[in-house]
C-alpha cells in the first residue's frame, strides 16, 4: 500500500556533504597538494583558527576551529595556506547546480553541505541508492570535487549517515530502524550537542544516543528545558528542534549578521581600528543586502589584549543596509568606550532585529546635508545602486577588491568560514522594499 507524502516514514531526505570541500578546491588549482597534510585558514604562525584539514593532516589530530599554532605543534610537515573564499563561493555554486538537478527542494546549510529533498522522485531517478550513486558521479563530473550521502527519513538521520559515510561514501538509515542506527553512537554525533552538552549529559550517564532514548521526556525537559525535548526526539531519529524546524529549502531568516577580526598582533592604532571597523561594516552591509535585511540594531564587539571584552549596542530609528550607516553607528560606539592607548585583540560588528525598510513616513525626514538636492529618497537610491555595481565585483573578483576608502587601510584577508557571502540558494524571496537595485 502507497504511503501518503506526509507519513514521515515515507520521507526521503539526502544530506550531501563534500568532502574536505576548502582543501579539496585548493587541490584543483594546485595538485602537488594532492596526498599532502594540507591545512586551510591562515599560515602557521598566525592567531587564527583551521578551516579545514585535509584528511592526511587530520591523523594528526588537526581538526576545524583548533587554533592554527596548535596545529602547526601538531603536524609540523603540514602545508598552510591562506584561503580563496571566492574560489569556494564559485565551487559552492557548482555543487548547487548540481543539486538543482535532482531536486527542486535544496537547502544550502553551509558553503559545502546541502540536504534535498528527495521524496516522490524515485520515478525520475530510481530508488535512494541508485540515485545516490547518479548523484555521486554527476558530482564529480561537474565540480571535479567528491561528496558523501546521507539517506533518511529525516534531516537528522541523514546528516548522521553522512559523517559515518565520510570519505566518498552512502549511507542509508532504513525507515523504521532509525533509533536502531542511532543507538549506538555517541550522543556527540547528535546535531546541536557540543562540548559543554556532552560533558553534562556523560556526568548522567548518558554516553550513546541509545541510552539517551530510554529516558523519560518529562525528566529531560525538567533539567534540560526545551533542548530537553528537542534530545528526545532527536535520538528517535526526529527532526527535533535546533535547526530543523523548517521544511527543506523552506528559507529561515537569521538572528543576526556578524563579521569579526582578531589582529595579528595588537594594536592601539586609532586608524588602523577605525578602519577595521569599516571593514567590517561593509562585510555586513554586504551580507544584509544579499539577504535582503534591514537592521535596527547594531553591535560592537572589543575585546583587549588582556581578553577582557565587552559589547555595546545602539538601536537606529530607521532600519539600514548601507555601509557607511552601519560604520557611523559602530564608531561612535568605539570612540565612545575604548579605552584610549589600549591595545586591541579583537573587533567585530553585528546587525540584528531585522526589519523591512519603512514605507516613506508622512513626517518629514531630515535632509542629507551631503546630497545638494536634499532629496533623501534620491540620495538612497544612489547609494542602493552604487553598492548594488560594488556587490557585483567582490561576486566576481572577491571580497577584497573594493572597498570604501576609510576602511582600505583595515584591509585584511577574509576569513574562511562555512557561511560566507554569496552562499548559493541563500537569497530569500522579495520582500516589500526589495528593488531589483537593492537585490543586486
Amino acid at each position: 500500500m502507497a504511503r501518503s507524502p506526509d507519513d514521515p516514514v515515507s520521507r526521503i531526505i539526502f544530506h550531501v556533504d563534500m568532502d574536505a570541500f576548502f582543501v579539496s578546491v585548493e587541490e584543483l588549482f594546485d595538485p602537488s597538494l594532492k596526498g599532502k597534510p594540507v591545512v586551510v585558514g591562515g599560515q602557521r604562525d598566525e592567531r587564527g583558527v583551521v578551516s579545514a584539514a585535509s584528511y592526511a593532516a587530520r591523523k594528526f589530530g588537526v581538526h576545524s576551529a583548533m587554533p592554527l599554532r596548535t596545529a602547526a605543534k601538531l603536524c609540523p610537515q603540514a602545508i598552510f595556506v591562506d584561503g580563496h573564499p571566492e574560489r569556494y563561493r564559485e565551487y559552492s555554486g557548482r555543487v548547487h547546480e548540481v543539486l538543482g538537478h535532482f531536486s527542486p527542494l535544496v537547502e544550502m546549510a553551509s558553503v559545502d553541505e546541502a540536504y534535498l529533498d528527495m521524496t516522490g522522485t524515485e520515478r525520475l531517478h530510481g530508488p535512494p541508492l541508485r540515485c545516490a550513486h547518479k548523484l555521486h558521479l554527476e558530482m564529480s563530473a561537474k565540480t571535479q570535487l567528491n561528496c558523501s550521502i546521507g539517506i533518511g527519513t529525516s534531516r537528522l538521520v541523514a546528516k548522521i549517515s553522512s559523517a559515518k559515510a565520510k570519505p566518498n561514501g552512502v549511507l542509508w538509515a532504513l525507515p523504521g530502524y532509525e533509533a536502531k542506527f542511532l543507538a549506538p553512537l555517541d550522543v556527540g554525533d547528535i546535531p546541536g550537542v557540543g562540548k559543554v552538552m556532552e560533558k553534562n549529559l556523560h556526568a548522567l550517564g548518558i554516553r550513546q544516543i541509545g541510552d539517551l532514548a530510554k529516558l523519560d521526556e518529562a525528566g529531560l525537559e525538567e533539567r534540560f528545558g526545551k533542548w530537553g525535548l528537542a534530545l528526545a526526539g532527536k535520538a528517535r531519529g526526529q527532526d527535533a528542534g535546533g535547526w530543523f524546524d523548517a521544511a527543506v529549502g523552506e528559507h529561515e531568516d537569521p538572528k543576526s549578521i556578524s563579521h569579526e577580526h582578531t589582529f595579528g598582533e595588537d594594536t592601539a592604532d586609532t586608524e588602523r581600528l577605525l578602519s577595521t571597523l569599516m571593514r567590517l561594516s561593509e562585510m555586513v552591509g554586504r551580507r544584509l543586502r544579499e539577504g535582503g535585511y534591514f537592521a535596527r540594531t547594531i553591535q560592537l564587539k572589543l575585546r583587549y589584549k588582556d581578553f577582557t571584552t565587552i559589547t555595546r549596542a545602539h538601536s537606529l530609528d530607521r532600519p539600514t543596509q548601507i555601509d557607511h550607516e552601519i560604520f557611523s553607528q559602530i564608531r561612535s560606539l568605539f570612540l565612545s568606550n575604548w579605552k584610549k592607548s589600549a591595545q586591541v585583540r579583537l573587533l567585530g560588528v553585528q546587525a540584528s532585529n531585522f526589519d523591512e525598510r519603512d514605507e516613506p513616513s508622512a513626517e518629514p525626514e531630515q535632509l542629507d546635508l551631503l546630497e545638494r538636492g536634499g532629496d533623501s529618497a534620491r540620495t538612497d537610491d544612489r547609494r542602493q545602486k552604487l553598492l548594488a555595481a560594488a556587490d557585483h565585483i567582490r561576486d566576481k573578483f572577491g571580497e577584497s577588491t573594493i572597498g570604501l576608502a576609510t576602511g582600505m587601510k583595515g584591509g585584511f584577508r577574509e576569513r574562511t568560514h562555512e557561511n560566507p557571502v554569496g552562499l548559493p540558494g541563500k537569497a530569500t524571496t522579495p520582500k516589500k522594499s526589495d528593488s531589483p537595485q537593492s537585490r543586486g
